[in-house]
């Protein structure tokens, strides 16, 4: 006699709607396989150097990169098909030429919760917490904490916004006196920017500005700028130059980074020109939900993405989400949390991105409304 299949849990009821989604209320639309790739041609159909680059080296990862070091404002960047890998990369060269293995990181990087541990194995650094904090919500590191910190450093790390803090950024005056703070002690600032464009419309200043502040930034482009994978690193020639051979002993210098490079570069052009848009439409949905009960944090969000809480079990509003994707075909939001702090409550994240902006602020609530609470 057999024995009957148990029933799906959630997360597998939820993985398995995915392929089936016509809309989507949060981030980028869906998009099929087939027509991603299709995209990637027509970029290449439309550019002026549809040529191949060789391990890294030429045709649009060239392009990406000089693109990449003129928007930062940086004499050189470096392309790498993964943003640990980049960072990993980055710091290794910093902490050789510090003399030291020691970095100051906020206790919520993404460097020590997101990478299993590969920093401190493959690299052997030692972590200096900036900050502590819940995963519900962080503390940004200020001047204050680095000075709690003795000793010699190889570098410090700030993460912009701090994604596992509920996308914290530090006001723009912090920003600069974190920085001539690291100056005045001769340690080599590094900005996690994975998020950089996102942050800038609440910082004030552009993403060259921000970058002005650090010596080195990495930065993302699969995250708001749509692309399907890699990361740059920006900064001085000669830190550059080394970066590019600790690429190559991480195993990054692959035979073509092509498509991740064109669908980068297609994500500059029409992306970044819409995060002061993306930004303005979550502080407009943060008010709206305030008077529906659902909490934002922060109440009023740093940049395009932001936590939601509701008062119900995670398990619960889960649920209504992934009922709703397999009735009706549309994606809400992502799987939901138990908060740690609040008994009763639950989170998640929510990023305003193209897809965001087909509702209207108001029609986007009433949804999130209808759809959590119940």
């Amino acid at each position: 006699m057999t024995e009957p299949e148990s029933a799906p849990s959630l997360a597998q009821r939820r993985f398995l709607a995915i392929p089936g989604l016509e809309r989507n209320l949060m981030g980028r639309h869906p998009v099929s396989p087939q027509d991603e790739l299709r995209g990637i041609i027509a970029e290449l159909d439309r550019s002026d150097d549809a040529t191949w680059d060789r391990y890294g080296d030429g045709g649009p990862v060239a392009a990406l990169e000089n693109q990449v070091a003129a928007l930062l404002g940086k004499p050189a960047a470096v392309m790498f098909p993964s943003g640990t890998m980049a960072q990993q990369s980055v710091l290794r060269v910093w902490c050789d030429r510090q003399g030291s293995r020691r970095i100051a990181i906020p206790g919520l990087s993404h460097l020590l919760h997101h990478e299993q541990d590969g920093p401190r194995l493959l690299n052997d650094f030692e972590w200096a917490l900036l900050t502590t904090g819940a995963a519900t919500g962080g503390v940004v590191p200020t001047v204050d904490h680095l000075a709690t910190i003795p000793g010699g450093l190889g570098a410090a790390l700030l993460e912009l916004p701090l994604r596992d803090g509920g996308y914290l950024l530090p006001s723009w005056e912090e920003l600069e006196a974190f920085s001539l703070a690291c100056s005045d002690r001769g340690v080599p600032l590094h900005l996690d920017g994975a998020r950089i464009w996102e942050s800038a419309p609440h910082l004030g200043h552009s993403p060259a500005e921000i970058a002005a502040l650090a010596d080195t930034v990495y930065v993302s482009f699969y995250k708001g700028l749509r692309g399907l994978a890699g990361a740059v690193v920006a900064g001085p020639e000669e830190v550059i130059a080394e970066v590019r051979l600790w690429r190559s002993r991480h195993g990054g210098t692959l035979f073509t980074m092509l498509p991740y490079a064109v669908s980068a570069l297609r994500g500059l052009r029409d992306e970044l020109p819409r995060m002061a848009e993306y930004h303005e439409r979550a502080l407009q949905m943060a008010d709206l939900l305030a008077a529906k009960g659902i909490r934002t944090f922060p109440e009023r969000p740093h940049c395009n993405a932001f936590r939601l809480f509701v008062e119900a079990p995670g398990d619960v509003v889960t649920e209504r989400v992934v009922a709703v994707m397999e009735r009706e075909r549309l994606a809400v939001t992502a799987q939901w949390r138990d908060s740690e702090d609040v008994p009763g409550w639950s989170w998640t994240e929510f990023t305003v991105g193209p897809a965001t902006m087909d509702w209207s602020p108001r029609r986007a609530v009433d949804l999130l409304a209808r759809v959590l609470l119940g």
